[in-house]
């Protein structure tokens, strides 16, 4: 499972490089915004037959992320934009060019729908069937919700029909950065999609086994946002300038609710045995200038985490110490 975290997502390419040179296949992968861009990516090469770290790293630091920041001639303006970002409740980015990287880099590898990332596996129910998950906050409903999983429980959608690009980019969908991602189900009625970090950032637990049967293989979880305690709000998203002076009570709110719940989460210690987490302090959430040399310091570090966690790793060890105490894939 992989955590969101903007750019910060280069660490999380470096952790996924380590466990593909270790000898771990990708079976599944799930991620949260940067985290499906980076889920997508892999989880098509891996239906296509598999990637290499060199050119997961190739991949990784030749995005161009410049192009990311696709706002438009209100938002640029500095204060004013943000105001007018905040007040129509859409963002400083219109996240097109977001949109288009991830539908191309897919198509290249002859992905278009989650039904081209369908796997066959008789031990997984027909609606688990796929390669990628990605988690979206649906804010009409107001819940966390797993695509392609819930497509066809909650939208009516048939799963294998909906595009892989369109839903990472509403995973992507940061609140006051980029736009939310309207949904319509198959009554036509509308859903507003966001950042699935708006309810949990790092739900690791996604492909745990809800029938306490002995899991066939390790989920590990690849985290790079900074947790608790009180991070701020420029400090989860650099770049953000609210038009007020903080910290505030409403400030205080909002770090709690994107954070808090991983942070309990995670000092769980079934959770934190098979959490790898990348230091990425050097690096801010939306730091789109980063230099080639930044972002292959930061792949660097994402790789040495992931080994240095190989390292202590013993599996059958963690089954014997957790598989009755709390469910695991």
């Amino acid at each position: 499972m992989l955590s969101g975290g903007g750019v910060k997502g280069i660490g999380l390419v470096g952790a996924v490089g380590a466990l593909c040179d270790a000898g771990y296949g990708i079976e599944r992968i799930s991620g949260t915004s940067a985290g499906s861009l980076v889920g997508a990516v892999v989880a098509a090469a891996t239906q296509a037959g598999g990637i290499s770290a060199d050119q997961l790293r190739e991949i990784a630091v030749s995005v161009p992320y410049r192009r990311f920041r696709d706002s438009g001639p209100i938002e640029r303006i500095p204060l004013v934009g943000t105001a007018w970002g905040l007040a129509r409740g859409t963002g400083l980015y219109r996240g097109d060019f977001a949109h288009d990287w991830i539908r191309g880099e897919l198509k290249n590898l002859d992905v278009s729908t989650f039904g081209d990332l369908a796997v066959d596996d008789d031990h997984l129910p027909s609606e688990r069937r796929y390669r990628l998950v990605v988690t979206v906050a649906d804010l009409t409903t107001g819940q966390l919700v797993r695509l392609p999983w819930d497509y066809r429980r909650l939208y009516g959608l048939d799963p294998d029909e909906q595009s892989v690009a369109d839903a990472v980019r509403a995973s992507m969908a940061i609140p006051f950065l980029f736009p939310p991602v309207t949904l319509k189900d198959a009554a036509g009625q509308s859903f507003t999609l966001v950042d699935g970090g708006v309810l949990s950032n790092f739900p690791i637990d996604t492909f745990d086994r809800p029938d306490g049967a002995v899991p066939r293989w390790p989920t590990f979880g690849v985290t790079v946002v900074p947790y608790l305690p009180a991070p701020t709000v420029q400090q989860l998203i650099p770049g953000l300038r609210l038009p007020w002076n903080g910290p505030t009570l409403l400030e205080s709110l909002l770090t709690t609710m994107l954070v808090g719940h991983d942070q309990t989460h995670l000092s769980q210690p079934w959770v934190k045995v098979r959490a790898i987490q990348v230091d990425s302090t050097d690096v801010g959430v939306l730091d789109f200038d980063i230099t080639r040399a930044e972002a292959d310091a930061l792949y660097d570090k994402g790789y040495a985490a992931a080994t240095e966690f190989l390292r202590s790793w013993d599996w059958p060890a963690y089954l014997r110490r957790f598989r009755s105490a709390h469910d695991a894939t």
